[in-house]
């Protein structure tokens, strides 16, 4: 059941919002050589409490950090580690702030040293955000949320040659860090069976993709950290969203 918050709930939400963009930014500000995931984590949580808020990745079962720390071929639940970030590195930093009941949710990929990399990979994480950008437009009353999933599946496949996960989708957001509906990255049946975007909707619109193929794999024993299955570059870019007659509004920014 899709959940179509009240003005009260997404006051919540705007706040908790306005604390996790605002952590985020700051955690991604310390991101240079020589940083470990682990310390960025710790730095998340720092600030998110400071801020009055609660770490909303912690209210997983059996998930103890604050971040998830995705680096190079890490697609999603990267497991902060005590590896020290180096130069060409690319981090994806998923996090998630519980304010008052509600949960926003946020992720944004960056490369350690950009200047250290070569264009290839600058612009594998620039398509990234381009999409986002551009599948964020698409989240309007009357749309359908395979508007979306159509703008970020061309952008990043068509129109790029990277991979679009397909088992990993963005979702709605709310009482739970995961909700319906589904936001899939891919448009993978008839427009008109994808659920209707409707005013009060609060959703978590990620592009996930990878530099080769879109497919994925666990890696290890942890149950967490998925990889890409060809070992090539990840990346994801994530925002929560919410739906009004108005147009979208990103409430984690």
């Amino acid at each position: 059941m899709i959940h179509i918050k009240s003005p009260q709930e997404i006051e919540k939400m705007r706040i908790g919002g306005k604390i996790l963009g605002e952590v985020l930014s700051e955690v991604v500000k310390a991101v240079k050589p020589g940083v470990t995931e682990l310390e960025l984590d710790q730095l998340a949580e720092k600030l998110i409490r400071e801020k009055g808020g609660e770490p909303g990745f912690m209210k997983v079962p059996g998930y103890k950090h604050t971040i998830c720390a995705c680096t190079n071929d890490v697609v999603v639940h990267g497991i902060p580690r005590d590896y020290a970030l180096q130069s060409g590195d690319v981090i994806c930093i998923d996090c998630g702030v519980f304010y008052e009941g509600f949960h926003t949710d946020m992720a944004e990929t960056v490369i350690v040293d950009p200047e250290s990399v070569d264009d290839s990979v600058r612009q594998f994480v620039e398509v990234g955000k381009l999409a986002l950008n551009e599948a964020i437009k698409q989240a309007v009353v009357g749309n359908r949320v395979g508007h979306i999933s159509e703008v970020i599946h061309r952008i990043v496949e068509k129109e790029h040659g990277y991979g679009v996960l397909r088992t990993l989708i963005g979702h709605g957001v709310g009482r739970q860090l995961h909700e319906e509906p589904e936001v899939p990255g891919v448009l993978t049946g008839k427009m008109e069976k994808t659920p209707l975007l409707k005013e009060g909707m609060t959703i978590a619109i990620e592009v996930i993709y990878n530099m080769g193929s879109p497919d994925a794999a666990y890696k290890g024993t942890d149950d967490w950290t998925i990889v890409s299955a060809d070992g090539s570059l990840s990346s994801v870019f994530e925002r929560s969203v919410l739906i009004t007659s108005g147009g979208p509004e990103v409430l984690t920014i």
